[in-house]
């Protein structure tokens, strides 16, 4: 299968329109995958308690921090998400020289919630994610199928300070640290000459497998990927128009901004057909530490018509009801062997709200129009709203407990209207 799924980006100063970091990824996954949008608690746990991942079950820590996450629903790790200390966190596919086939161990995915949920800042999930990498290594069908769809993954990193490019294959893997301007990854491997950690095994793994001589010097990229371009083409072309996009409005990016790209269908970055974005978000985290970042998520497929909506981390936050998808716990086709071989109804509240309307916005234009701009009023009124409170404290925050719940309300009513 070629690579075609996900874009990510991230923006800081001078590239942000103030002090802001601004996060934004496309997760672009088959066409007929629910991806739902979930809040778990910080939480703490007894010693040598196990956390059961996709297919492996792994060391649990003594205290996990409050996330948000973006998931397809059917696994337990996520494509995108965010935690209490507004680090966030994209994955990508990445194909090279590697076979990335394997036994069943962590999918990348799991990746992305493990080190959320145990890192405080982008240096930080850097090493919990390949210190598990290295321990467990990363595998498994990314597919909820029978048909095996296996990759290595590159991850996009953010904080309040700096982000963070790390890139993987199979246990081995380099980090870039990005301090400035803006960045986007789309499905190739990116890091060249600037490596500023890395596996300490990882230029003799090359070296031992003849793609690098040991003598001229080493470019991740050129020496872990693919031989010839012909795989990574379309991932390639991506990346130059996110890079494009980027550079239209260096200087000026904003949430707005950000949602724009990831809506971008010219460039293949909001993505149609059989692999289509079934999920997007935007984080804007301000540089300040005593002032609240936003996270918007839509939780439905393609941007371009969903409505990006709001969370906020405080205390108490609840549970996001009507964006969660129906657990069949032991039941589940994931959970028994042979894998796959039913697929159960996961699709949650909104997201059956929204595929109706998506529907209509298909067949009926002067309707459909207008239910889309029904839509960006929502969105507008929602970004309005944020800007006041990005710019000061949280001074009661029971009043943000249901802030995603409150505005999915809201989309879904602006549906049945319709």
């Amino acid at each position: 299968m070629l690579p075609s799924s996900c874009d990510t980006f991230v923006a800081l100063p001078p590239s942000t329109e103030g002090p802001y970091i601004i996060f934004g990824k496309n997760s672009d996954r088959p066409s007929d995958e629910v991806q739902e949008v979930v809040y778990f608690p910080a939480k703490d746990y007894a010693a040598e308690e196990k956390v059961e991942c996709t297919y492996i079950e792994i060391e649990q820590v003594a205290h996990t921090y409050a996330v948000v996450l973006s998931k397809p629903a059917w696994l337990w790790g996520a494509e995108m998400g965010a935690n209490e200390h507004q680090v966030c966190i994209g994955n990508e596919a990445v194909w090279g020289r590697e076979s990335a086939d394997g036994e069943e161990a962590l999918l990348g995915m799991d990746l992305v919630r493990l080190g959320l949920e145990r890192a405080d800042t982008a240096e930080k999930a850097v090493t919990v994610i390949t210190e598990l990498l290295e321990k467990y290594g990363q595998g498994g069908s990314c597919l909820e199928d029978e048909c095996s769809f296996t990759y290595h993954n590159s991850f996009l990193i953010s904080d309040r300070v700096e982000a963070w490019l790390l890139e993987t294959s199979g246990t081995y893997w380099a980090a870039e640290k990005i301090q400035g301007g803006n960045r986007n990854i789309s499905n190739q491997y990116c890091i060249t000459t600037k490596i500023d950690k890395e596996h300490p095994g990882m230029r003799e793994y090359a070296r031992s497998n003849g793609w690098w001589d040991g003598k001229t010097g080493f470019n991740f990229a050129t020496v872990y990927s693919y031989l010839t371009t012909a795989r990574i083409e379309s991932a390639g072309s991506r990346y130059c128009e996110g890079k494009k996009l980027l550079e239209q409005r260096n200087g000026h990016i904003t949430a707005e901004v950000m949602m724009q790209i990831l809506r971008d269908k010219d460039s293949g970055i909001n993505m149609e057909g059989m692999f289509m974005t079934t999920g997007s978000m935007v984080s804007v985290v301000p540089t300040d530490p005593a002032l609240p970042a936003v996270h918007y998520f839509t939780g439905t497929p393609d941007p371009e018509r969903s409505v990006f909506k709001p969370f906020i981390f405080v205390e108490n936050a609840h549970l996001l009801k009507e964006t969660s998808s129906p657990r069949f716990g032991p039941d589940d086709p994931v959970k028994k062997k042979p894998r796959f071989q039913s697929k159960p109804d996961r699709k949650h509240p909104l997201f059956v709200k929204h595929e109706l309307v998506a529907a209509i916005i298909d067949t009926h234009k002067d309707r459909g129009q207008k239910i889309i701009e029904g839509m960006r009023q929502l969105e507008k009124e929602s970004l309005k709203e944020m800007e006041g409170i990005l710019s000061r404290s949280v001074d009661e925050p029971d009043l943000l407990v249901d802030l995603f719940s409150l505005s999915v309300q809201k989309e879904i009513s602006l549906y049945s209207k319709s």
